[in-house]
Parts: structure tokens; C-alpha cells; sequence
């Protein structure tokens, strides 16, 4: 099982914390850089459902030579991140450098699209993609809560199904070595049909600052097990023996110099914005 100590890092939600149409209402008249670092704020203050302070395990069998073969356990938030409290949230599309600072304050990291596809094979509720007509307005937080709303009516639909593993309802941000090459792009992946056969391929064609309803952030706890015993997760993504069985391209270089590459974007957006508000 996974130790609830590796949820440590998130903090309560707050008292007085914004509700969902506070949130809106915020964002409103905020451009895509503000809303970014609005999003940020929110989660890093602890303002998500309490059904995401759970993780689930997703087991792997190790593809070593070893005999038997190692089996690794993942820990993964229960669904994609949302703002707002249990019952009326919103799962919160954001890019990739925004996804990959609050994983690193939280001690997670985002899944390969090998770990996405065994979340969903292990999810005890598999949601159906919902596609929306594309187009410029898919960026907006309107899409966002027109996205959520059917969400919201799927699972009502299939009756009250709580503190289980969902999966399916979102493309997911993913880690991929193609990040190297593309550090400017970000990575998506999922939105699995029935099945398990993903809708969206892998995927770089989209530059970094890039989120749209259909994206959704999962998390992946840094600890990860193997046959009982805890290593990082890190660690298993970089060794041969157990890469292959995390991640289809086998092992990920140098993943943590990646993640701070790729999560540095937020960092410029807070630079510029405050030398903006210098010279104002």
C-alpha cells in the first residue's frame, strides 16, 4: 500500500478558500500568463478536493531477468488536479512548467505515457472521452468548466462511485525523452477509449505555453516501491533493469536536470511580470 506520508507536502485547504466560481470570477479579466499563476497559487495553497489527498497504488512487473520478477508499485493522485472543493471542483488544464512546479512542491512528478496507460487499466473507474468542437475559445476557462460540467454528468450518471481511481476523462502531461529535443513543446498523451486504446498519441506538436480543456495533471508520488521497499522513482526511470517497464522509449535521462529545465517557464513568467510592475 502507499504511506499517506508521501502527501505530506500538500497542504489543507483553507478556510475561506476560493470556491470554484470565486476562481472564475478571478480570472476573468486576467490574461493566459495571470491565470497560469493564478492556477499555481491555488493549488500550492492547498485549495484542491480532499478526495485528491489520497493515492492509489499501480503495480508494474518489473521486465528484468530477474526471477521472480520484481513487481513496482506506483503511489498516483486519484484524479487529475482540480481547484475547489469535493463537489464542486474543477479539474484545471495548465501547462507544462505550471504542472511541473506544483509536482515539485508536492514531492510528485508527472507520469510517462506507459505509467498513463496502466493508471487507466488499473482505474476502478473508467471514464469515457468527451471531445468538444476545437477552436480558439478551447483555451478558456469557459471550455474548462463546459469540459467539468460533463464530467460532473458522466459520473453522476453511472451513480455514486467515490474514493476510487479514476481515469479516461482527461489527455494527460506527460514526461517523455522527446522533451530534450522539443524543450520548448510539451508532451501529451491518453484519453482512452474503452479499451484502453488512447485517443492522442504522443504528442509534441504543441508549443510549452499550450493547455486546453482536454489536458488534465496527474500526479505520480517520487516514491515509488519495489517488492515492498521504497527507491525513487527517479531512480527506476533512469535504470535499465526497470525503465522498461515505466516507460516505452526505456530510460529517461537525466530526469530530474529535465524537470527543472522544463518547470523554469513559471519562473520566467514571475520575472517578467514583475519588471512589468516596475515600470508601471
Amino acid at each position: 500500500m502507499c504511506d499517506p506520508l508521501l502527501l505530506e507536502h500538500i497542504p489543507p485547504r483553507p478556510a475561506g478558500a476560493n470556491s470554484v466560481a470565486e476562481f472564475v470570477r478571478a480570472s476573468a479579466s486576467l490574461d493566459d500568463d495571470e491565470r497560469e499563476l493564478l492556477i499555481r497559487a491555488e493549488l500550492l495553497a492547498g485549495n484542491l478536493p480532499d478526495s485528491l489527498r489520497r493515492v492509489f497504488p499501480v503495480r508494474i512487473t518489473a521486465k528484468t531477468s530477474r526471477q521472480p520478477a520484481p513487481q513496482i508499485t506506483l503511489c498516483v493522485l486519484s484524479d487529475y488536479l482540480a481547484i475547489g472543493p469535493d463537489g464542486n471542483s474543477l479539474i484545471a488544464p495548465m501547462r507544462l512548467a505550471t504542472a511541473l512546479s506544483i509536482a515539485k512542491h508536492f514531492g510528485f512528478l508527472l507520469p510517462t505515457p506507459t505509467m498513463v496507460d496502466a493508471i487507466y487499466a488499473q482505474a476502478r473507474l473508467q471514464l469515457k472521452p468527451q471531445p468538444m468542437p476545437a477552436g480558439a475559445w478551447m483555451r478558456s476557462t469557459d471550455y474548462y468548466l463546459w469540459h467539468n460540467a460533463l464530467i460532473v454528468a458522466q459520473r453522476a450518471a453511472l451513480g455514486r462511485i467515490d474514493d476510487v481511481l479514476v481515469a479516461g476523462h482527461k489527455k494527460d502531461l506527460v514526461l517523455t525523452n522527446r522533451l530534450w529535443v522539443h524543450p520548448e513543446r510539451v508532451a501529451i498523451y491518453g484519453w482512452q477509449h474503452p479499451g484502453g486504446d488512447p485517443i492522442q498519441p504522443l504528442s509534441t506538436v504543441h508549443g510549452a505555453r499550450y493547455a486546453d480543456y482536454s489536458h488534465g495533471v496527474r500526479l505520480v508520488s517520487e516514491i515509488a516501491y519495489v517488492d515492498g521497499r521504497a527507491r525513487r522513482l527517479i531512480e527506476l526511470l533512469e535504470d535499465a533493469d526497470f525503465a522498461s517497464a515505466l516507460n516505452s522509449e526505456g530510460p529517461l535521462r537525466r530526469t530530474l536536470a529535465l524537470v527543472d529545465r522544463l518547470a523554469s517557464g513559471v519562473d520566467s513568467i514571475r520575472t517578467t511580470r514583475a519588471r512589468i510592475a516596475s515600470t508601471d
